[in-house]
C-alpha cells in the first residue's frame, strides 16, 4: 500500500501497511489553518462564490441564522476557490501523498467540513463508511486521504475514528442508514457493520493530519460541544488510475444519485459520472495520464 520512498519511516511504513492509516502530528502551519479559516467565513458571508462549489447546509438552522457559520456544515468541490485549493498543493501534504500514489498526483475530492453541534437527532453524525464507494476509479491502492484537523478534534466534538485493517478487505454495499430523524445527504454508510472490529478514536491537535487508504472503514461522531469542528481534506490518486464502470456494482445507485443532483444543479438532461469526476479532477503534481 505504500511505495519505496526516503519520507517515511520503515515503522511508518509497517504501520499503515498493517492499518490503513497513518497520524502526522503538526503537519500543516497555525498560518494555513488561519487562512483557510477565513476563506470559509468569506464563502458563508457570499463575499466569494467559487464556480462548482457545493455549500451543505443545515436546513433547520436556515430561516434562523441564513448563510452563515452556524448553518454551513461543509463546503465541497472547492477545486476553483485559490485560497482553499492551496491546502490540495501544500508541498507538505504533497510529500506524504507521494509515498501512496506515486509522483503523478491528481486532487480527486476537496471538502472543508464544519461539524455543528448537534441535536438529539444526531443529524451530522456520519455512520462507518468506506470512501471508494464513491470514487469510480481504480485502483484504490493508488488512493489516498489526506484531513486536515483546523482544531482540536476530539470525541466530544465528533473526531474521526477508524477500524484499523479494514483497508484489507473488499468495498461493502453501502446505503443511507435506516435512523429516526434525519441524514445528511450523501451520507452513506455500511449496509452490514461488523460491530466486532475495535474502533480507534483519532484525537488530532490543529495541523494534524491523517493519511488514510480509501477501503479503510471510518466514520466521525456527533459535536456534543457548543462550538464548531473544522477540518480541511482532499482525496489524492495517482494520475495513472483508470475509471471503472459501476454498472450491476454496490456504486451503481450512488451513481444515480450523483447524476440526478448534478442534473438539477446545472439544469442538465443527462450526464456521464465519468464526466463529474473530470469536473473535479485538478492536476497538482507531475503529468496527467488516464484520469
Amino acid at each position: 500500500y505504500t511505495l519505496d520512498n526516503d519520507v517515511l519511516s520503515t515503522e511508518q511504513r509497517q504501520f499503515y501497511e498493517d492499518n490503513g492509516y497513518l497520524l502526522i502530528r503538526n503537519l500543516v502551519s497555525d498560518q494555513d489553518i488561519e487562512r483557510f479559516r477565513k476563506e470559509f467565513t468569506r464563502i458563508c458571508k457570499r463575499e466569494v462564490k467559487p464556480p462548482g462549489v457545493m455549500i451543505m447546509k443545515d436546513e433547520s438552522r436556515k430561516s434562523q441564522f441564513g448563510q452563515s457559520e452556524s448553518v454551513v456544515n461543509k463546503v465541497q468541490d472547492f477545486q476553483e476557490d485559490e485560497e482553499l485549493f492551496r491546502y490540495c498543493t501544500l508541498p507538505e501534504i504533497l510529500k506524504y501523498v507521494e509515498c501512496f500514489t506515486g509522483p503523478n498526483i491528481m486532487a480527486m475530492h476537496t471538502m472543508l467540513i464544519n461539524k455543528l453541534p448537534d441535536s438529539d437527532q444526531q443529524t451530522f453524525l456520519h455512520p462507518m463508511h468506506q470512501d471508494l464507494h464513491y470514487f469510480p476509479f481504480r485502483p484504490a491502492s493508488r488512493i489516498v486521504c489526506a484531513w486536515t484537523a483546523m482544531e482540536r478534534a476530539h470525541q466530544d466534538n465528533g473526531c474521526l475514528f477508524v477500524q484499523p485493517g479494514t483497508h484489507r478487505t473488499a468495498l461493502k454495499p453501502h446505503g443511507y442508514p435506516q435512523w429516526e430523524g434525519k441524514t445528511n445527504k450523501l451520507f452513506h454508510g455500511l449496509l452490514d457493520e461488523d460491530e466486532k472490529i475495535p474502533k480507534v478514536h483519532l484525537v488530532m491537535e490543529k495541523g494534524d493530519t491523517v493519511f488514510f487508504h480509501p477501503l479503510l472503514i471510518h466514520g466521525s461522531g456527533i459535536n456534543r460541544t457548543s462550538g464548531f469542528r473544522k477540518s480541511i481534506s482532499c482525496h489524492f490518486a495517482s494520475s495513472e488510475c483508470h475509471y471503472i464502470d459501476v454498472k450491476n456494482t454496490t456504486q451503481e445507485h450512488l451513481e444515480k444519485e450523483l447524476q440526478e443532483m448534478v442534473c438539477k444543479k446545472y439544469n442538465a438532461t443527462s450526464v456521464e459520472l465519468k464526466d463529474i469526476w473530470n469536473f473535479r479532477a485538478r492536476l497538482v503534481q507531475g503529468e496527467r495520464i488516464n484520469l
